[in-house]
C-alpha cells in the first residue's frame, strides 16, 4: 500500500484484528453465517497484507499475482454464491476490487508511484472511473453499514447485557467488522 508508514501500520493492524475476529466468529457461526465469516476473514488477512509499509517490505514481484489469483478464486465463489442471495454481492465486489489493487500495484503495469516503482494498471493509481467507482461504492457502504450498528447496538436484554450467545455471536460486533473493513477498503483505494 502507498502512503506514510504509520497509517500502513495502523491499517494493517486493524485488517489483521478483524480478520482475527472473523475468523474467530465463524466458529459460533453454522452455514450461511460461517461462509460469510471466513471470507470476511480472508478479507480482512489479506488487506492487512497489502497494507504492510512499502518501506518496511515490497512483496516479490510474483507476490501480486498470488494475491490476484487468491482474490480472483474469492471472486468467483462469491459469484457462484450469489444464487443463494444475503451477503454475496458485497462479497464479489470487495474480492473483486482486491483483484484490481493487486494489479494496479504489480510491477510493471505503469509509471512509479509512491515508493513503488512500477505499480499501476493504465497508469500510476489505476484506472480513475473504476477507481471512482469502488470509492464510492465504498463510501456509501460505510455509511449504510455504520447507520445499521446504531440500532443494534441499543438492543439489550432485560438485564442490560447483550443478547443471547457469547461475544463471537453479537451481530454490532460483525457489523463493526465490516464497518471496520469497509473503512479500510477505502483508505486502500484512497492511495492508488
Amino acid at each position: 500500500m502507498h502512503g506514510p508508514a504509520m497509517s500502513g501500520w495502523l491499517l494493517m493492524a486493524l485488517c489483521a484484528v478483524t480478520g482475527a475476529y472473523c475468523l474467530l466468529r465463524s466458529g459460533g457461526e453454522t452455514g450461511e453465517g460461517r461462509r460469510a465469516a471466513r471470507a470476511e476473514a480472508l478479507m480482512g488477512f489479506g488487506m492487512a497484507a497489502m497494507a504492510v509499509p512499502a518501506a518496511v517490505m515490497t512483496p516479490p514481484a510474483w507476490g501480486w499475482g498470488v494475491y490476484a489469483g487468491l482474490f480472483g478464486v474469492a471472486s468467483l465463489r462469491a459469484l457462484w454464491s450469489l444464487r443463494r442471495g444475503g451477503h454475496h454481492l458485497h462479497h464479489l465486489v470487495g474480492s473483486s476490487a482486491m483483484v484490481y489493487m493487486a494489479l494496479t500495484m504489480a510491477p510493471g503495469g505503469g509509471a512509479a508511484h509512491g515508493g513503488h516503482a512500477g505499480h499501476g494498471v493504465a497508469a500510476a493509481g489505476g484506472v480513475p472511473l473504476l477507481t471512482g467507482l469502488l470509492l464510492a461504492y465504498y463510501a456509501v457502504y460505510v455509511l449504510w453499514s455504520g447507520s445499521r450498528l446504531i440500532p443494534v447496538a441499543a438492543v439489550t436484554a432485560g438485564g442490560g447485557g447483550p443478547t443471547g450467545g457469547g461475544w463471537s455471536t453479537r451481530p454490532e460486533l460483525a457489523l463493526a467488522c465490516r464497518l471496520t473493513m469497509g473503512l479500510a477498503m477505502f483508505a486502500m483505494l484512497l492511495t492508488l
